[in-house]
């Protein structure tokens, strides 16, 4: 029924069961192919949600079924952040606990099947996603550190209940299945069964046209590279553990072209805005020159300065602590939030790390007291940075300014390796 050569040489397997009949059959499969063919460790684990009562039970439920497989069982409880949609951050509780399980190579087998496939293009189309919200759950995608596989996205609903019947399995019924309040379930009760009725090829057929989708979104997405490989161009090496991108190029492409790189782009880093969010790109990329626009999206946000795009995420949305002391400036020093300082250089004594308020003044070598922000409107350091960069004083005095040697004193150097800019979901 299914291939499973192309994930053999994995280290590990696990499988997503939550008991119910898709993952029971897929679980009995994998299994019995253990049981016959050389396979690595097989591995289930259960995600014990407890949005209802009824599954209280079901990590029961699935420990009988491992015992009897010989199946070794991880039942994860996760909490669910509140939120508009509840079924979304289920979902996120749900694969975010799947990506701490795996470890380097491994593979979670997930039991999407080919209906699951159809009934999310017609969602999707209802919802009125693009072409990228319309393209086809692929096998196999990147799982943080391992992948995430369906290997049962050509057999249909029909054909597993068929095999579980006939190898007598018992599996979950999910009550909320049947609730048509939720738009899936309406789709699945009410609305395919009247397609197929109809046009008894209709899951088949739809889970064939997000294939099709699927291949001219990577034509696409080979656009949006090579766009994309001439926008991250010139961006000022002191800052490149920064993503950034050029203004300019895009806005000389059409507007499709740019939605299409930025698309491509962003879903690298975060949840895609719908269309109505979109507006937010031209706000960013048509305002004043002298303008700092930022363009707040789920995981980070964009923000434009010196003529390019950057993406912050992660602890760069953090606000910073202000006036640490710096008592043994002969090793780094971690910085709350913001990545850490190093001392290069001799320097006097009652040194602290302290972030910019405005009308700060450098002695610097050569030209005198200058003033701190027209300094760095000279070396045209990014405008959201400003807050952040790491100021070395001794008592009152401003010795130097972190990853710009221009503005140190004397042999005394501060560098500063900035926070890891944290991708978000994709």
């Amino acid at each position: 029924m299914i291939d499973l050569t192309p994930w053999l040489s994995a280290p590990a397997w696990h499988i997503a069961f939550s008991g119910g009949l898709d993952s029971t059959v897929l679980l009995h499969l994998l299994a019995d192919h253990a049981r016959t063919h050389a396979t690595p460790p097989l591995h289930a684990i259960h995600i014990h949600h407890g949005l209802q009562p009824a599954a209280d039970t079901w990590p029961e439920h699935c420990k009988a079924v491992c015992e009897r497989l010989g199946i070794k069982l991880t039942i994860i409880r996760v909490q669910i952040a509140p939120g508009a949609s509840l079924e979304q951050a289920a979902r996120n509780a749900r694969y975010s606990a799947f990506q701490e399980s795996l470890s380097s190579g491994d593979v979670l087998f997930t039991g999407q099947h080919r209906d699951d496939q159809a009934e999310t293009l017609l969602f999707r189309l209802l919802r009125g996603a693009g072409l990228r919200g319309l393209t086809a759950m692929p096998v196999q995608r990147p799982l943080g550190q391992g992948i995430l596989a369906r290997p049962l996205l050509n057999v249909s609903r029909a054909q597993l209940h068929n095999y579980a019947q006939a190898h007598g399995l018992s599996w979950i019924e999910d009550p909320s299945n049947t609730d048509t309040a939720f738009a899936r379930n309406f789709l699945r009760g009410e609305v395919f069964p009247l397609l197929q009725q109809r046009w008894p090829q209709a899951s088949q057929n739809l889970a064939r046209s997000a294939e099709h989708l699927g291949e001219a979104l990577g034509l696409l997405d080979e656009l949006a590279q090579a766009d994309l490989a001439v926008a991250g161009e010139g961006a000022p090496a002191i800052w490149s553990s920064l993503d950034s991108l050029d203004l300019a190029t895009l806005a000389a492409l059409s507007p499709a072209r740019q939605r299409n790189a930025l698309q491509y782009w962003l879903s690298l880093r975060t949840r895609l805005p719908d269309s109505r969010h979109w507006a937010g790109w031209a706000d960013l990329r048509d305002a004043a020159i002298d303008a700092q626009p930022v363009w707040q999206l789920t995981d980070g946000k964009l923000a434009r300065s010196h003529g390019r795009i950057w993406w912050l995420s992660g602890d760069w949305l953090q606000p910073v602590a202000d006036g640490l002391r710096w008592e043994q400036p002969t090793s780094p020093l971690p910085l709350p939030g913001n990545g850490s300082v190093s001392l290069q250089g001799s320097t006097p004594g009652d040194l602290r790390i302290a972030y910019r308020r405005g009308g700060e003044v450098l002695d610097v070598p050569g030209r005198g007291k200058r003033d701190l922000k027209r300094l760095l409107n000279e070396l045209q350091v990014p405008h959201f940075m400003r807050g952040r960069l790491p100021l070395l004083y001794s008592g009152e005095r401003l010795l130097a300014v972190a990853n710009l040697p221009e503005l140190g004193w004397a042999d005394c150097q501060l560098h500063w390796q900035p926070p890891t800019n944290a991708q978000g979901l994709s």
